[in-house]
């Protein structure tokens, strides 16, 4: 097998995809397996994994939906509510995905079903750009609510989406404030800033870009000072790296980050921060905090990047924004969302009643619950067995995160090269049990990913923990076993 080649993948058996960038993506058996019955308040496992009576619905999913699509645990959901997804034969998890962070406020929030199905009923599913009232008053929250003066708001339907528009606002005022040359947008070494052509050029993760021919120039890539893989934190080595890339402040219209690494949930030092902010504002940079899976409540603050206690010139917003249905957002400066003339940045489904009407009811709920606190209480629990696991095991490297949202970093034991097999094999055995979370993620597929819905109490969250750390436990054993 070559270096980027693929094993075609056969019902019930394994594949791997190999790349030189990420070493190991795999896609679940979907032969049902025998595992332990579970049954406790929150977690019940009555079946084999998958459940058989799935397997017909999953065979039809592999063959008419690209292989691309089949890299997440084979549970086939039935419903979800709150911080548990049901299947239809009995079993119950609770869920670390949220989705992919979406369900901020709980999966199948009424509040949230009842706005959706109020603004279907009154009969407007979606009106282009034409003026609504549920769009106004999304915009006014949004614009208002982290209290920062003279905001604009622009609705749109993806993150994805969303980065590219920051994109075209910071090229677009770097021409204005410098000239044509001042196109050059930074960004960082293992970001993920989605996967449409260019916000996939501002990511950092090669094995994405392996099959753009033409690669923008306007797009550096800097190491993120994560103090782990990045031990340099200094910003004096970011001014260095530009250097060495022979790029000069004054070509440099943005720089673009995810509040927290999404591979890896690590945060800059908070004066790494400050210290960017000042250089963009001495270069007429724009500053971007990409907020999609940060937002709305996940790291114990509304905002993530209000840990770092700076204020953005951009931000780009999702997923937890409505816990439910496609919508995402640019919020900036008045003056740089004005950039652009009348009728001359558009979306098709920009402020779609129905999707805007379930983001201001999950907004309420997530202010009236205080979910954004419960992230925070919730999160300490969480970060502290986390990082008491790190001290008994040299298998992780690192965990990172706040709030809700954990990332835990694992590696061969004496080094800092990514196990993704331990990882899978954790996830995978979480999933039998009753906790169920996305595959592993960021460099090497090493890391595991926590984010429950932000409404998760405290008893299923250690709960969880117990199940994680148990699992955890056995799969290390059993990899040395295998050694």
């Amino acid at each position: 097998m070559g270096e980027s080649g693929y094993v075609s993948p056969v019902q019930g058996r394994w594949y791997i995809l190999y790349n030189r960038n990420f070493p190991m993506a795999r896609s679940y058996s979907i032969t049902p397996k025998a595992v332990a019955t579970v049954e406790t308040r929150y977690r019940r496992i009555a079946t084999a994994i998958p459940a058989p009576e799935s397997v017909v619905t999953l065979e039809t999913l592999h063959k008419y939906e690209p292989v691309a699509m089949q890299g997440q645990p084979p549970i086939l959901w039935d419903r979800a509510e709150g911080f548990l997804v049901h299947d239809a034969w009995g079993n119950t998890w609770i869920d670390w995905s949220s989705g992919v962070l979406i369900t901020n406020a709980g999966h199948g929030r009424q509040e949230i079903v009842d706005a959706i199905v109020a603004q279907a009923n009154h009969k407007l599913l979606t009106n282009y750009c034409f003026p609504n009232v549920v769009r106004a008053k999304l915009v006014e929250k949004l614009a208002t609510m982290f209290g920062e003066p003279d905001r604009k708001v622009f609705l749109l339907t993806t993150g994805s989406e969303a980065v590219e528009c920051a994109i075209k606002l910071c090229r677009t005022h770097g021409v204005k404030a410098g000239g044509r040359r001042k196109n050059i947008v930074v960004s960082f070494e293992k970001a993920f800033h989605g996967r449409t052509l260019g916000s996939q050029q501002a990511g950092g993760i090669p094995s994405l870009k392996e099959w753009i021919v033409n690669m923008d120039p306007g797009f550096v890539q800097i190491p993120f000072p994560d103090g782990f893989r990045t031990p340099d934190t200094s910003f004096e080595f970011f001014q260095r790296t530009l250097s060495e890339r022979n790029i000069q402040p004054a070509e440099v219209c943005g720089v673009i980050l995810e509040t927290y690494q999404g591979g890896s949930a690590s945060f800059a030092p908070v004066e790494y921060m400050k210290q960017l902010r000042a250089w963009c504002s001495a270069q007429k940079a724009l500053l971007v905090c990409d907020e999609v899976q940060a937002g709305f409540g996940r790291t114990g603050k509304l905002a993530g990047y209000q840990h770092y206690g700076i204020v953005p010139d951009i931000t780009t917003w999702g997923k937890g924004i409505s816990s439910s249905l496609p919508i995402s957002c640019v919020i900036g400066r008045a003056d740089i969302m004005d950039l652009h003339p009348p009728g001359s940045m558009t979306s098709t489904h920009t402020g779609n009643p129905v999707c805007c009407a379930a983001a201001l009811a999950n907004i309420e709920v997530i202010l009236r619950e205080d979910l954004t606190g419960n992230a925070a209480r919730m999160g300490a629990i969480l970060h502290e067995r986390l990082h008491a696991m790190k001290s008994r095991y040299r298998q992780i490297g690192y965990v990172d995160g706040k709030g809700l949202v954990a990332g835990v970093a694992c590696v061969k034991p004496g080094s800092m090269e990514p196990d993704g097999d331990l990882a899978w094999d954790a996830i995978n055995l979480c999933m039998e049990r009753g906790v169920l979370m996305f595959s592993p993620v960021g460099f090497g597929g090493g890391t595991i990913k926590i984010c429950p819905p932000l409404n998760i109490n405290e008893e299923a969250m250690r709960e969880s923990l117990d199940v994680f750390e148990q699992a955890f436990a056995e799969c290390v054993s059993a990899n040395r076993a295998a050694a």
